[in-house]
């Protein structure tokens, strides 16, 4: 007769992992503005999106990264933020213990509802931290139709 050892600790590490990716990587984010992230980015910045009573607000943590060096579009109610941050040089004599800031390209969409007005849109970058906003455009109202006898 064949016995399983059961490891619960290395099933509770595995789950504890799942669980951090599945924060880190903004799966938990409504779906309304956020159901698109990319997955092939090497590192994605932490976005927070704010409605408000005439725009959106969508601002994401990108230091290091020059505001000319990201690019930003919108196409068909996705909106789109890219660019890549360069791996600094570093010197051969340094010893470093741990590394955790990210380098690489990154590539973030977001899904903006019907109202969201694609030709009012602007963006601008400071201290490390891109800010978008886009304009509201008037929801069309629901007409009402009478039905006859």
């Amino acid at each position: 007769m064949n016995l399983l050892q059961s490891q619960p600790v290395r099933h509770i590490s595995r789950l504890q992992d799942e669980i951090n990716n599945f924060f880190r990587n903004g799966d938990f984010i409504s779906p309304r503005l956020d159901d698109s992230s990319a997955a092939t980015s090497q590192w994605m910045p932490s976005v927070d999106i704010k409605e408000e009573e005439d725009k959106f607000v969508i601002s994401a943590d990108i230091p290091g990264v020059s505001p000319k060096d990201i690019d930003v579009s919108m196409e068909n109610g996705i909106l789109t933020i890219k660019g890549e941050r360069e791996t600094e040089e570093k010197e051969e004599n340094n010893v470093y213990r741990r590394v955790e800031c990210s380098y690489g390209s990154f590539y973030r969409r977001f899904s903006l509802p019907d109202t969201a007005d694609a030709e009012k849109i602007e963006a601008k970058g400071k201290h490390g931290v891109l800010e978008i906003t886009v304009a509201k455009r008037e929801a069309s109202k629901a007409k009402r139709i009478t039905v006859k006898t």
